[in-house]
């Protein structure tokens, strides 16, 4: 009985995180409890990140929540209308990502000051890869004789990077900092705990 609780609790927490950054909550919520599809919650993060284009100020919404078995990501847009939809309107998207499939869960921490001891980080960046997308750093290949001048091609670094997010005390607060470390220590543990895909 006391998990049904837990359960509720968590879902109440979610839909409050949701409300707080006053971002059509009513429209997130319901694209971010249809993809959670009735599952457990375990864990959330909620990220409201405006954007300035110009003389207009557009808002971003990713709200990623961890199941028993599927990691969810949702990301909500507003737009000014173009030809099919005149009028302003939000986009939701949601992706669910079984957590079998999770290949990695990158953590940076940025701490300033480190000689004076661990410290609350000033921000922080959560990157997850699945296999969906990739990203390919490249830079001119070179060779350690400092006279050469023959072309060596390009050498470069091949790194899932499906999904990525970015916090800082400075921007977000350092609740939102803790939030999202919080989440990425719970993902990891889970997908760490995940059984091998059939």
């Amino acid at each position: 009985m006391r998990a049904r609780t837990d359960d509720r609790d968590r879902l109440r927490e979610l839909r409050a995180a949701i409300d707080r950054t006053g971002y059509y909550p009513e429209v997130v919520g319901e694209g971010v409890q249809a993809a959670v599809a009735g599952e457990q919650v375990v864990s959330f993060f909620v990220h409201h990140e405006p954007t300035f284009e110009h003389d207009e100020v557009r808002r971003h919404l990713s709200v990623v929540v961890l199941t028993p078995t599927r990691l969810v990501l949702a990301h909500t847009d507003e737009h000014t209308g173009d030809d099919l939809l005149p009028e302003p309107y939000t986009s939701t998207s949601t992706e669910a990502i079984r957590l079998s499939a999770v290949r990695s869960v990158v953590v940076t921490r940025m701490v300033a000051n480190p000689t004076s001891g661990p410290g609350h980080p000033a921000e922080a960046v959560m990157t997850i890869g699945w296999g969906g997308v990739s990203r390919v750093d490249l830079e001119p290949a070179g060779c350690s004789d400092p006279e050469c001048d023959a072309d060596h091609g390009y050498t470069g670094v091949l790194a899932p990077d499906d999904f990525s997010l970015r916090v800082s005390a400075a921007a977000d607060g350092k609740d939102a900092v803790a939030g999202l470390l919080a989440f990425a220590e719970s993902l990891s543990s889970r997908t760490h705990q995940a059984p091998s895909a059939p």
